[in-house]
């Protein structure tokens, strides 16, 4: 396969014009690496995009206990280290040959260069990172939103504990406040906490009227917060 070939495979540059990802193909330098050399470790600086043209790389953290995990055993034509690219950020992880190793490396300094000569390609490079910083957001808001309930039943019950008493009225629990409160709270939008408060309406668990939330079903309400 080709280096063009590798190249286009990767997100970060799916969207450069042909003679850009010739250009940047030709700042490729290859290197052999031997079964457990190390190629970088967690906390390194970090300056280069690795490309793997034949073996298998192994990328571990380091645990509690001082040893090692594996995260990701990666082969033939996959990559690792792309962001390193754009931010020189130290390592947050380390890298090791898993057998003979043959790699393609483009160091920062040389694809910075290659950038500052070409708009097209910034503009490329912006919209594939614009593309993945949504994704990683909607990610985000999937793993946020699918425990919203909960958080929504926990944050009501401390609402409760912190009660003095004056808005018991019988086996309910008054609490004045309005859903927007509530929302900004929790750091989500109104709609959403509407959403999962009609949930537990419909259940028969809380009541809300302006301005208020009406606990009615204490228990069920703690189950729903486990």
């Amino acid at each position: 396969m080709s280096l063009v070939t590798l190249l286009r495979r990767m997100p970060l540059f799916e969207g450069l014009a042909r003679e850009e990802m010739e250009a940047l193909a030709a700042l490729l330098r290859r290197r052999s690496v031997r079964k457990g050399d190390v190629i970088f470790r967690k906390g390194d600086e970090g300056t280069n995009l690795y490309v793997i043209l034949r073996g298998s790389v192994r990328i571990t953290v380091p645990t509690a206990l001082g040893d090692e995990i594996a995260v990701a055993v990666m082969k033939d034509g996959e990559f690792f280290g792309d962001m390193a690219l754009l931010d020189g950020m130290p390592r947050s992880a380390s890298a090791s040959a898993g057998e003979e190793t043959q790699l393609a490396i483009l160091e920062r300094g040389d694809f910075l260069k290659f950038l500052a000569k070409r708009d097209h390609a910034i503009q490329a490079i912006l919209m594939a990172l614009s593309w993945r910083l949504r994704k990683t957001d909607d990610l985000i808001s999937e793993i946020c939103f699918s425990y919203l309930l909960q958080r929504l039943a926990k944050r009501i019950i401390d609402l409760v504990g912190d009660d003095s008493g004056e808005g018991r009225q019988g086996s309910e629990t008054q609490i004045n406040m309005t859903q927007k409160e509530l929302s900004e709270m929790l750091g989500v939008s109104r709609e959403s906490v509407n959403k999962e408060l009609k949930v537990l309406r419909d259940k028969g668990i809380v009541r809300t009227k302006r301005g208020k939330i009406i606990v009615s079903d204490l228990e069920h309400l703690k189950k729903r917060a486990r």
